[in-house]
């Protein structure tokens, strides 16, 4: 491979900054809130039941709104889609910071949701069609870098943000993000124009769009109820089950002509790879659960020293994002993949033979590599979802990949926080959180096995 294809065309980079910069006012959003939400719940003066619906309305706008991204694009150009998604986010986090009530900031959640839930799939969309086949790697390294580090910095800043500051500054640190993202796409983005043939499936809309809220509040009453085995549980989840499969009995039928083209799932990598995004949740977001709680739980530090002791997994993320592309163009997702898989259940093991003694330099160090695992896991397992599509089937690969990785985070959380529960009830916290870790691990080691159907390119077969 030449010098001139090892690097990224100059275009897709400046794309790259372009919608990145828009891009982590969304990624930092949620688990920003997270960290605020005892603190909104008092000074507003509702209980859990009532605050959680912060959190989970804009889960739910976010989820509903993602599958009409390819649609939006088509109909309307990448360009104008993405702008008119920001300013709805940056609407949405003004009017959340200057909510009078809880009803208000759940409304305005909502209404942030939205954009939110065009932006992802939109920015991977455009990106990996400007990148085309060649630089996938290298490209997702750039999509992914925000999306990985979300999760890990977003406690830490809004640690800082609920300890020195107002909550509703937690919604105000999206503004200059917007602001920004806005100038810049106007300034630098090309029009990106769609085609402006595609009609809406209408019927695809009305099975898909309750059947991802109905699995996405679901999941977020496990932690509520505190167990799956309730009624506002198994209900909205067998309602979700029913609807989605309609929707993907119907769509295999349509085609391309379906709002969200299923056949993409004949293709082995693809399906892998739509499995293992599923799975990060619990090796991602499930680790992000308990990790910052053990330290809080078992060591005794404070939120806000939590925060930062998490923030050090996104140095290994940082140490292994553009190396993971680079590798991925080279040999492929497969062992890329199945190498960082290993990584992450190998630092693991540490926090899961952890005692409230065990000397914290060691674990922080174990956070580090765990993070360079992480890194090595989502950027060819993204990659992959892409290999030999067709560029109109992006925007299909795009939303599917979300809603995994969505629909997966939300799983993984609930299981994970469920097994950490049931632990605490019968064991001491350190014993608990010991078996939480080996959970972790043993779903990690799960994901394995589907490592190898991943893509490698014919010269390192």
């Amino acid at each position: 491979m030449t010098a001139t294809k090892q690097r990224l065309d100059p275009a897709l980079i400046r794309l790259a900054v372009v919608m990145l910069t828009g891009v982590l006012a969304v990624v930092f959003d949620t688990t920003i809130v997270n960290v605020a939400l005892d603190t909104l719940g008092r000074e507003l003066q509702v209980g859990v039941a009532t605050v959680q619906w912060v959190t989970t309305g804009y889960l739910l706008a976010l989820g509903v709104s993602v599958p009409v991204t390819g649609w939006l694009i088509d109909r309307w150009g990448g360009k104008r889609i993405w702008m008119i998604a920001l300013v709805i986010f940056l609407a949405g986090s003004i009017g959340a910071s200057l909510a009078p009530s809880a009803t208000a900031l759940i409304a305005w959640r909502v209404f942030q949701g939205v954009g939110g839930g065009l932006m992802l799939p939109v920015m991977t969309t455009l990106l990996v069609q400007a990148a085309g086949g060649e630089m996938l790697g290298s490209a997702v390294a750039l999509i992914s870098m925000p999306i990985v580090l979300g999760p890990v910095l977003g406690p830490f800043i809004g640690g800082l943000i609920v300890e020195h500051l107002s909550w509703r500054w937690i919604f105000w640190v999206n503004v200059p993000f917007c602001v920004a993202g806005l100038i810049l796409a106007w300034r630098l983005m090309p029009p990106l124009p769609g085609s402006g043939r595609a009609r809406l499936d209408v019927p695809g809309l009305l099975l898909i769009t309750p059947g991802i809220a109905a699995a996405v509040f679901a999941l977020s009453r496990v932690g509520v109820d505190d167990g799956f085995l309730y009624p506002s549980v198994i209900v909205p989840l067998l309602a979700s089950a029913v609807l989605l499969a309609v929707f993907a009995a119907r769509s295999w039928r349509r085609g391309d002509r379906a709002l969200v083209d299923v056949r993409l799932f004949r293709a082995g990598s693809f399906s892998a790879a739509s499995a293992l995004l599923f799975l990060s949740g619990f090796t991602l977001y499930g680790g992000m659960l308990l990790v910052p709680l053990y330290f809080q739980q078992v060591r005794g530090t404070s939120a806000f020293v939590a925060g930062l002791l998490i923030g050090v997994q996104g140095l290994g993320v940082l140490a292994s994002r553009s190396v993971a592309g680079t590798l991925t163009d080279r040999i492929g997702a497969r062992w890329v993949t199945f190498a960082g898989l290993v990584v992450v259940a190998v630092a693991t093991v540490p926090f899961a033979l952890a005692t409230a003694h065990t000397t914290e330099w060691w674990l922080v160090a174990t956070l580090i590599l765990r993070g360079v695992g992480l890194g090595a896991v989502t950027i060819p397992v993204m990659a992959s979802a892409y290999v030999g599509l067709a560029k109109p089937e992006v925007p299909h690969a795009s939303i599917i990949t979300r809603v995994a990785q969505q629909i997966g985070g939300s799983f993984g959380t609930a299981v994970i926080a469920v097994i950490l529960s049931r632990a605490i009830a019968t064991h001491a916290p350190a014993d608990a959180f010991d078996i939480a870790f080996w959970w972790s691990i043993a779903f990690t080691l799960a994901a394995l096995a589907l490592a190898p159907r991943l893509p490698v390119p014919a010269s390192v077969r």
